[in-house]
């Protein structure tokens, strides 16, 4: 073995990694991304979880059980509902994470030992997110109360449990994992394959030579982007249709609401993700650089959107990061539909973001291309 060819070889190929920009970017950017994430964003013990509460009896001892369950950091009163229907809304549209309803007579059945209950209902879509609140509910009610515990007051105290919790794991009463995880694996399957199957194709064109017979012809930009992509969301469909059958059958997932509400919302969101890699293949010269940048945006999409971690439990330049990703808004469509029952009016609030960045994404993608053309 001649060292010196050895040499020569090792140092041909990092000539050739420094030219390219791109990968020695990706090879560089991704460890620091994947820091980051991991270390700052991901949290499986959410904190501050949002609450609606509807609280029929105002005494000391309901003042006590709120102001306890705020300064556990575990719950954060979002919202003071009027009514058990208008508090169970903003839990179907997951506005709220828990639901906490105090009966007007709490306290008179309290003080005459009768065990009173309370109600408190969560959003057990995603287990993760409720498990560690509800499992501390009970000692937080208890460290609670025991402050009133004084004069009259004290006699309650002594019965070791003077109230009953109810709770109430509603769209998932048995908090099984593959009900969050399997809808789920719908947006992130179509966000991996709808970005890197686009991105490929285009780059592949521009490899083989092809991309030159396509700008030849009378189609504009805009109709080219078009006839690219639109092939892509039949098989997105087709997909999806893969995996619901897989969902019921193997996995007993439900399916409440209807799935044409859930097909209008694929449109949107296959569509914004061929956008995306529609963009990346007019920035990649070849296909190992589009399946570089389809990674990229990969790994954000699933540590970020609630998928694999609970999204609440993020800080906060992590959730408005997230926010920003249709997969974090399809997340919540697919769930609201498939085991909520949510309708059109429901979904709305993430319908549009989805809208938003499709065409924002799809802008960018053609004003690329039309440079590509100059």
């Amino acid at each position: 073995m001649s060292w010196h060819r050895l040499l020569a070889i090792l140092i041909k190929e990092l000539r050739q990694v420094r030219r390219d920009r791109l990968t020695f970017a990706m090879m560089v950017a991704i460890p620091i991304v994947q820091l980051i994430l991991f270390g700052y964003a991901i949290n499986t013990d959410p904190k501050r979880l949002p609450m609606a509460l509807v609280a029929a009896d105002q005494s000391e001892f309901t003042r006590s059980l709120i102001a306890g369950l705020e300064n556990s950091q575990y719950f954060r009163i979002e919202k003071r509902a009027a009514s058990e229907a208008e508090a169970d809304r903003l839990l179907a549209h997951g506005d709220v994470q828990f639901v906490l309803v105090l009966p007007p007579d709490f306290t008179r059945r309290l003080l005459r030992g009768e065990h009173p209950s309370m109600l408190l209902a969560a959003d057990a879509s995603d287990p993760a997110a409720t498990g560690n609140a509800l499992a501390a509910l009970n000692g937080i009610a208890q460290r609670a109360l025991s402050h009133d515990a004084a004069g009259a007051l004290g006699a309650v105290q002594q019965d070791a449990a003077p109230y009953d919790i109810r709770v109430q794991r509603r769209y998932n009463p048995d908090g099984l994992t593959r009900y969050n995880i399997v809808p789920g694996l719908i947006g992130v399957i179509l966000t991996m394959t709808m970005v890197m199957m686009t991105a490929l194709a285009m780059t592949r064109e521009r490899e083989r030579g092809t991309m030159e017979n396509l700008l030849a012809t009378p189609a504009r930009p805009f109709e080219v982007m078009v006839g690219k992509i639109a092939p892509y969301i039949l098989i997105g469909y087709v997909q999806v249709a893969v995996i619901l059958v897989a969902a019921r059958v193997l996995f007993d997932v439900p399916m409440v609401g209807s799935l044409w509400t859930l097909s209008l919302a694929l449109v949107l969101f296959i569509a914004a993700n061929l956008a995306v890699g529609f963009t990346f293949s007019t920035i990649a010269r070849n296909q190992l650089q589009a399946m570089q940048l389809t990674f990229f945006f990969f790994l954000p999409s699933m540590l970020l959107t609630g998928f694999m971690f609970p999204f609440r439990g993020m800080p906060e330049w992590a959730q408005a990061v997230g926010s920003v990703l249709p997969l974090t808004h399809f997340l919540r469509i697919v769930r609201g539909i498939l085991l909520k029952g949510n309708g059109l009016v429901d979904i709305a609030p993430h319908l549009w973001p989805i809208a938003l960045f499709m065409v924002v994404a799809g802008a960018v993608a053609l004003k690329r291309y039309r440079q590509t053309l100059d």
